[in-house]
């Protein structure tokens, strides 16, 4: 059974000539530094993360502007990276930082595990890669590395395969260059061990892979198992007011866009006038609607009627501004978080004046 250093070795040698040590979050990685850099890198390609990251560095230098800061803003500067809950976890995590330990990152894994976001490997990644810790990391690139190396058959999703992932990269993780060996192993994965078409001619690995040796290299590691994506469909209303302002409304904090301002929703089956007059005492003037914009999840396709209505009187219940609905000026907007769909239907509404 190969040893850590045996495995470490050739990797090391290959970051050395070929890895990746220019990236924004390598230059003084702090604890923090680092841990928005992972966050952010959950499931979004590095060219993208990089200008988002310099962004959001900016803003938020330390833990203490982040906890101190609004989600609103937290999120306007999240908003095109998706996955919004990691940018409301990361809000909590600085907020229970500032509160419980001084605005400082604890060094301890098993803290870190606690905090909102955070997950084993994503803590792993933050003490190898800012201090040197001897932690090991399983992101999606090193499961696919470590899964062909050792053959691992199954799907990674399945406890079974997780925890044969975790005993190699556990086992493969070396005393020494620990931050070097950790972004290598990222890297080759993301560079030379790719999804499809990996460079095994470039891989200091392929002499001792599984995987290579038998010919399978695209069979592992197995796929997540296949299920049709379900649709959902909704109606947004775009209510607009005779000054050209905008309803807006705040999204629970859960679930899709937690958190971000969203255009209200109707039934597709409910009558659009009489939900306006119930709802907000307001009366109104339905325009047919515009084609279905298709935005697809990891998990599900979301199917959206948008439906421009404008405001002729208002009376009743008043729709006031707040924690939960804003009247928005489209053309001086204000600093708000917005999914990417809801924006486009912002510039498109500014056509329409």
């Amino acid at each position: 059974m190969m040893d850590s250093m045996e495995f470490a070795r050739p990797v090391l040698d290959w970051f050395d000539t070929h890895g990746r040590k220019q990236l924004p979050w390598q230059n003084h990685p702090t604890p923090y530094r680092v841990w928005i850099s992972e966050i952010m890198l959950q499931q979004t390609q590095v060219a993208t993360v990089i200008s988002y990251y310099e962004r959001f560095m900016a803003r938020f230098p330390d833990i203490q502007a982040l906890a101190d800061a609004e989600l609103d803003e937290v999120l306007r500067l999240w908003a095109g990276l998706g996955y919004y809950a990691r940018a409301r976890h990361l809000h909590q995590a600085a907020q229970i930082l500032r509160d419980q330990h001084g605005s400082k990152m604890p060094l301890d894994i098993a803290i870190l595990q606690e905090l909102p976001g955070i997950g084993r490997s994503t803590a792993g990644a933050i003490l190898a890669l800012a201090v040197g810790q001897r932690q090991p990391i399983l992101d999606g690139n090193v499961k696919r590395l470590l899964a062909r190396f050792g053959a691992v058959e199954g799907w990674p999703g399945q406890a079974r395969v997780q925890a044969a992932l975790w005993e190699l990269a556990e086992r493969y993780t070396p005393v020494e260059r620990v931050a070097d060996y950790t972004q290598a192993v990222m890297d080759l994965g993301a560079m030379i061990c790719t999804p499809r078409r990996p460079r095994c001619e470039a891989c200091p690995l392929a002499g001792n892979c599984a995987a290579h040796a038998l010919g399978r290299e695209m069979d592992f590691p197995a796929p997540k198992p296949r299920r049709e994506a379900p649709v959902r469909a909704v109606r947004m209303l775009l209510l607009r007011a005779e000054n050209g302002e905008v309803l807006l409304e705040r999204r629970p904090p859960v679930g899709i866009w937690g958190g971000l301002w969203s255009f209200p929703e109707c039934p597709l089956d409910v009558n659009v006038a009489d939900w306006c007059r119930e709802r907000w005492g307001l009366t109104v003037m339905v325009e047919p609607p515009w084609g279905v914009l298709r935005h697809s999840f990891s998990h599900f396709h979301l199917d959206i009627t948008p439906t421009l209505v404008r405001v002729i009187e208002q009376s009743g219940v008043v729709v006031m501004e707040g924690e939960r609905f804003v009247w928005y000026n489209n053309r001086d907007p204000a600093s708000r978080g917005m999914a990417a769909p809801v924006q486009r239907l912002l510039a498109a509404l500014v056509s329409e004046l």
